[in-house]
């Protein structure tokens, strides 16, 4: 988790300008293809910076919208509590693998706009004015 978080700050600390991730394809090593089909870098950026209060929030917004009626019966949970430490295991590997593939995309991203900035930057023996 700490990998995400500190990959998606410092993403927003770098991409001062996202429209120039517009029409940006991302690159073969860096990020994997979008689901649904091909994404540009901006859009891939505003689903990163929309997931981000999502898994800040944590498990606390999932468990306040349960859906009513999911409290009934306590006795009729202990068939489930015998295997609650695979289905855990289960969904913690899952959520790192998740948060593995976030953190690997805002990565590419942040790493494609720092080479979209050189590309327009004047060169050092170039007046800036």
């Amino acid at each position: 988790m700490e990998q995400y978080f500190s990959a998606t700050q410092k993403m927003e600390r770098e991409v001062m300008f996202p429209s120039l991730l517009r029409g940006v394809f991302p690159q073969q090593e860096g990020a994997a293809p979008a689901t649904g089909g091909r994404a540009d870098l901006y859009e891939r950026y505003q689903l990163l910076k929309a997931i981000k209060p999502v898994v800040e929030k944590g498990l606390a917004s999932v468990t306040d919208q349960s859906p009513p009626g999911t409290d009934a019966d306590p006795a009729s949970d202990e068939g489930a509590d015998s295997n609650l430490e695979e289905r855990l295991s289960h969904h913690l590997a899952g959520l790192q693998q998740v948060l593995t593939h976030l953190t690997r995309d805002t990565n590419a991203l942040t790493r494609r706009y720092s080479q979209i900035l050189e590309q327009i930057s004047p060169s050092e023996g170039q007046p800036s004015w």
